[in-house]
Formats: structure tokens, sequence, C-alpha cells
């Protein structure tokens, strides 16, 4: 690529926000905010700012590597697709397509194409042993989405621009941004809100760092928001909130929903949520009296026990409030094409299939991960024996790694395709290297491009920054081969695995020949955006640099319209969701018998992106993650500050020095999650880092999971919390798995 100044976005996360970057003798030698884009307004975070120092790792995976017993070899692509192919064809002959089944991480979300065609692949090979990361953090949205508004990815947002009130539950979108909407600087935003009279209200187990920007903060119990917004629904009812004319119009089962609530006053769950009745009475009268309100909520309740039954009563109480497709309430964005119209009409991510390992429904055609290590242990037609891991480090994000670790050492082959050979790679028999953001060329990832969940919309191309140094490949350019050297065809099309293929082998002659045509993916990224009627790709890289805005999102616009429901109303009360809240009853009792037990929480930092920038020393001068209590906590289990400690779940035993907070309720204590990465032998700086891995201490298993989205209980868990036992060798901070 040439030298000079180059306009781009981030793709860390969903934010994408535009940034310069100037190269020098194919080096980056500054990554700066763009000033100018329409959009991000000249914000990025440190992660951001400090991506191309990661990327430039002595650590990348700069050429394909196959593991021999415990000592990694350079191999040929050639080699590698060849074996890995003839891996997969025997897999698949003797076991089924389905024995083969592959992991898609986050990252993989930050591109178009990479998950389009791991999809592709998947589909050509048969196989429908998909699993992915979002059965760590946000499953049950898609899930009740689909149920109550007909499709997975039809994602209300707050309208944050005219919103009067914001009730923020279990997020901190100061720190990890505004999942799922395009919000490139909360602060700012949420600063915005309050200058203009808004009230903004956090409801969370720890004074976050929102909570302080927003002003106003209720401290909640961990895992019981479910509590919570049964009474806020219940008092919203005996306060006169519910709009039941509006409501019958646009909605199916509003009886039945307030029913479920008024077994459950303000009275009643203040002793669990630890919300004292006066206070919830205050919430719901300022939620009632702003003209425009919404209730928004994140990781804090996705990840609880009932994560789907607090998201479903969420949106159930903006709807009955008359906030639902509304300004100043909660709005359904518009993508470049009608995305959940398509995906309605041809199945996608719609299929009824169903887990061989505890029969849970597939969530946007993935199954629980928290089943992926019964389903690699427990014999039988459909086994899994094979795994692609594509963009993901399943080993850090998912619960009880040790015992998946002890299925990924069973797997007959494990392949994964990184930036780096992390600790899930470390197991691999085959690690492929693949290309950073800053060396592909790339368009807005599926939230904003097909859904519009952006706070301001726009469009935007950036064209890869810099050339792979060495052997590394994109994703898309890999799945095709991966394809060819299996015998299958992308999404069993013959057709296309050929056109594809021969659009690839044109553009490498004209390459050896000194010309630079556009890059293939280029030209695949133009076909999308002319199918949808925008300019195509060179078109928004040339002429809009910083970003082309689009219309902007409209009240009004989706009840009525966009519903894809049978019967085009929203369903307020799935039989699903009804049949899952009879727990309720059982899980109020459990709390109530454990009001003195320490509840565990995770906690992210600004400078850290769950576990993959641990890498960089200038993000982890610590060196380890703490875990973090409150002062009366500590005092009472003999722990002062520095001091270590044993923490213990029903899976594991950690241990991990403590800090002190005040910040944090009583009774809860937090441990930042993305740690542990001693076992990762392709992470120079990483591996050396003490931290452990939160995620030892979660239950897998299909008694473990939540039923309707399939989700693992990764927060607001019950731990034990004693004095280190035994010798506190610094190095020994790692997970104690019990017996």
């Amino acid at each position: 690529m040439p030298d000079g100044t180059h306009h781009t976005f981030c793709r860390i996360c969903e934010a994408l926000c535009g940034l310069t970057v100037k190269v020098e003798n194919d080096q980056v030698v500054k990554v700066a905010p763009d000033d100018a884009h329409v959009a991000t307004r000249g914000f990025s975070c440190p992660k951001g700012l400090k991506q191309a120092k990661l990327f430039s790792s002595p650590d990348r995976l700069k050429y394909p590597e196959k593991r021999v017993g415990q000592r990694w070899e350079r191999i040929t692509w050639a080699q590698a697709l060849e074996e890995i192919g003839n891996r997969v064809r025997q897999l698949s002959g003797e076991h089924g397509a389905d024995a083969l089944a592959m992991y898609v991480g986050t990252a993989a979300g930050f591109s178009v194409l990479h998950p389009v065609f791991a999809q592709g692949f998947m589909t050509g090979l048969g196989s429908k042993s998909m699993y992915a990361s979002a059965t760590q953090d946000c499953s049950n949205k898609f899930a009740v989405a689909n149920l109550v508004y007909g499709f997975p990815f039809t994602q209300p947002f707050p309208d944050l621009d005219h919103t009067d009130c914001l009730i923020i539950v279990g997020a901190n979108p100061v720190i990890s941004k505004w999942s799922f909407l395009q919000v490139p600087n909360p602060g700012k935003t949420l600063q915005e809100l309050k200058a203009r009279g808004a009230r903004v209200i956090v409801v969370d187990p720890r004074r976050t760092e929102t909570a302080k920007v927003a002003g106003e903060h209720v401290f909640i119990r961990p895992n019981t928001d479910v509590f919570f917004y049964l009474s806020f629904l219940a008092e919203l009812e005996r306060q006169g909130g519910v709009q039941r004319a509006l409501a019958e119009a646009q909605a199916e089962g509003i009886d039945e929903v307030l029913a479920l609530a008024r077994a459950w006053p303000k009275e009643r769950t203040a002793p669990i949520t630890t919300i004292p009745p006066e206070r919830l009475q205050e919430l719901v009268q300022v939620f009632r009296a702003a003209k425009g309100a919404s209730l928004y909520s994140s990781t804090g309740v996705n990840m609880g026990t009932n994560g789907s039954l607090a998201f479903w009563l969420q949106e159930c109480i903006n709807l009955l409030s008359g906030n639902l497709d509304r300004r100043g309430g909660t709005l359904v964005g518009r993508g470049v094409i009608d995305f959940p119209a398509f995906g309605k009409k041809n199945g996608v991510l719609v299929r009824p299939d169903r887990s061989r390992i505890g029969d849970f429904l597939s969530v946007n055609d993935t199954f629980p991960g928290g089943v992926l290590a019964d389903e690699i242990l427990t014999p039988g037609p459909r086994q899994v024996r094979g795994l692609f891991v594509t963009g993901g480090n399943p080993l850090i994000t998912m619960a009880n790694a040790g015992r998946l670790k002890k299925a990924f050492e069973a797997l007959e082959l494990l392949v994964t395709l990184d930036l780096y050979r992390n600790e899930t790679g470390s197991l691999a028999h085959y690690v492929l290297p693949c290309t950073s953001p800053l060396e592909r060329p790339d368009l807005p990832f599926i939230f904003p491009l097909m859904l519009g969940l952006q706070k301001k919309p726009y469009l935007q191309a950036t064209r890869a920054v810099l050339e792979p140094g060495h052997e590394q490949r994109d994703e898309a350019s890999i799945y095709l081969d991966l394809c060819r050297a299996s015998g299958v065809s992308l999404f069993g099309s013959a057709v296309a695995q050929k056109a594809l293929e021969g659009m690839m082998a044109v553009h490498s002659r004209l390459h050896r020949k000194g010309r630079l045509p556009a890059l293939p993916q280029e030209l695949l990224l133009s076909m999308l955006l002319r199918v949808t009627g925008q300019p195509g790709f060179d078109t928004l890289a040339e002429a809009h640099p910083h970003g082309r805005l689009r219309e902007q999102h409209e009240a009004d616009d989706f009840i009525g319209k966009r519903v894809l429901t049978e019967n085009r109303k929203v369903q307020l009360a799935p039989p699903e969701l009804l049949a899952q809240a009879k727990k309720l009853e059982a899980d109020f009792e459990f709390e109530r018998g454990r009001a003195g037990t320490l509840k565990l929480i995770t906690k992210r930092a600004v400078q850290t992106h769950n576990s993959w920038t641990h890498n960089l020393e200038e993000f982890v001068h610590e060196a380890t993650n703490h875990l973090y209590m409150h002062p009366a906590d500590a005092a009472a289990a003999g722990l002062r500050d520095g001091d270590v400690a044993d923490v213990t779940s029903a899976t594991a035993t950690v241990r991990v020095p403590v800090k002190l907070l005040a910040d944090l309720m009583p009774g809860t204590v937090a441990l930042p999650h993305g740690w542990g990465h001693q076992h990762a032998t392709g992470l120079s700086v990483a591996s050396k880092t003490r931290g452990v891995n939160v995620n030892l201490l979660a239950a897998d298993g299909p008694d473990a999971i939540e039923r309707v989205s399939g989700m693992a209980n990764l927060t607001g868990f019950p731990v034990e919390v004693r004095p280190a036992a035994g010798p506190q060798d610094p190095t020994s901070w790692s997970g104690l798995p019990r017996a």
C-alpha cells in the first residue's frame, strides 16, 4: 500500500471509530482519531489508537503451523490445506458432517466477509454443529427478539438524541461501549443527555464509570434483575402507566404478562434486590413522566441465570409504557437492506435445529457453547470430533474452561484461524495465520450495515492500509480454499465456488505480473453495496473517506410495518417465556436463602478488550487481574488490600490478589474477565502475566445453562472467598480446579 495518511475505521469493537493511519515504508507510524468522521467525531479509545503495535507484535502468526507432539513446525499453505482437507473428508465420511463443528468468536463479527464465508464452509460440509461467542454474552436478546418480534436481529435501541429518561441496567457503556448500538463516545453522549435535561439512572451492583457520569445510581444485588423488572412492571401498572389502548393495537399477551408481574410487587422483591420500595416507586414515576423514556440493559443482565426473562420484561415495559417505536423511547433501525425480512423469508438464522446434548433450540443457527464440552466428550451419533475455531479463544471466554480444555485435548482435529497462537491455538493441530483489520478491505460489520444499529446511521468503506507482511490470508480466502481441499463447495454451490476461485486466480496472476487490480474482496463488497442500491466500494472509499451519512432513524417506523410475527403484532407472552417464568418462585427462594453469600460479577477496564489485548505490555502494566472487594467484605473475610485470596465456586478455585473498592455494593466481589494466559505458547507478553481466568469458576453442561437462550451463567453467581491456603508464590496465581 502507498505511503501516506489513510482514512479507515477501527474494527476492535462495534463502535467502529473513524481513524487516520499514517504509513511510512510499509509500517504504521501513527494512528489518530479522524476528526472529520461523519459520526465518531474525532473519538477513539486507547485500544484503537494502539492497535498497530498490537498487530505488529513479533508473536503474530506469519505462516501456517502444525503441532507435532509439543513442537510447532512451519508448513506451507498447500500442505496445511491438503492435510486438513483429508482429515475433514475422513471424519465426515466416517461419522457424518455434524462431527465437524465450528466456534465463531467475537472478532469474526467485526468483518463482513469473515462470518459469511465461515458459514459458507460449514454449509458446504453439510454440518449444523455451529457454536458462537454470543452464548457467552448476548444470545438472550436474540432468542427473545425472535419470540417477541419475529426475528432474532430485531433489536430496539434507545433514541439517545431525544430521550428524556434513560434507565441503564447492568451495562457500563463508558467502558464497554453500547452493545449492540454503535455509539462511539458513550461518555460524551451521556453528558449531552444530561446537558439537555434528560435523567440518566444506572442500576448496577457497582457504582460504575457510567454511573459516575450519569450522576444517578441505584445498587442492586447481582443476578436479581428479573425481579427488578417484574416489580417495575407491576408498579407501572399500579401507577396507571400502562397505555392499554395503544398496546392492544400493537401487541398480544398484555393480560398474561401483567398477571405475572402483579405477583411481584416492589415490597416483595425489595429484600433480595435491596432496592427500597420507595426508590423503585420513584424510578417508575420518573419513567412515566418523561416524554420519551427507555430501559436498556447489556451483559450484566444477559449473563445472569434469567437473562432471557429479564430482557423480555424490559421489552414489555418499553412497549406497555408507550415508548416502543416512539421518539425519545426505543427505535428499530433500518439497514441498507431489510435484513430481518430477508432472513425471515429465507430461513436465515431461524433454523429449528436442536442440540444433541440437552435438546436446546439453536439461536441464530448456533448451539449453546455451554454444552460444547459435552458434545465432544459424549459418545454417540453427531459426536463432535473436529472443530474449527475462527476469530475466538473459547478456553478463556467460555464457562468451566478447565473441563473444556480436556474436551479440546480429546478432539481428533482442532484448527484455529487467528492472528496469534493463543490458549486455544496452543492445543490445535493446525493454526492458520489471518490478516489483521489493517490488512483487509471492509465495510461496517453486519449490525450497522444490515440493521442500522447506529446512533447516527452512515456507511463507510476502507481499503487495506497495509499489505500482509508474510503469508497471512484473509478468512474469506482461507474458507474458500478449505472448501476446495475438503471436496465441497461454498454454501453447497459449485457455481459460486468456481466463480470465486476464478476471481482469486485472476487476481493472483495479475498481481504476479506487477499489476494491482482491485482485490477480489473489494469486488465482493462492492457487489453487496450495489445490490442494496448503495454507491460502490470505490465511490465510498474515494468520495466519502470520512463516511457517508444515511437517512436518520424515524419513529412510528416499526410497529405495523416491520414486525415479523405471524399476525404482525408484538408477542408479549410467548409460551416459551411463560413456561420459563414458572421457575421464578424457586429462584426467589434460592436468593432469599443466600442473602449473606458473596456474589461474583465481572469487571472491565478501558485498556483491555476481553482477552486479546493482553499481549501488549502497555495494556498489562499490573500483570494480573484482581479480586475487587468492598472494604467491609474484605475485613469480614480477614483480607486486606494486596493480600492473596482463594475464590471458590461450584466448579473450581482460583487464587488472585485482592484490591479494595468502595464502589462495590457490599456482598459483591468483582473479578475482571479475559486473564489467565499462562498456557498460551504463542503470546510472549500475555503468557508472563499472573492473572486468572474467571470463567474457570462458571458452570457448564445442560443443567447449568439457561433454557431459552442456551447461555451460561457467567456473572452474579455465589462464591466463597478466603485468605489463600498454602504457598503464595505469584507464579501459581492460576486456576486450581476442584477434585
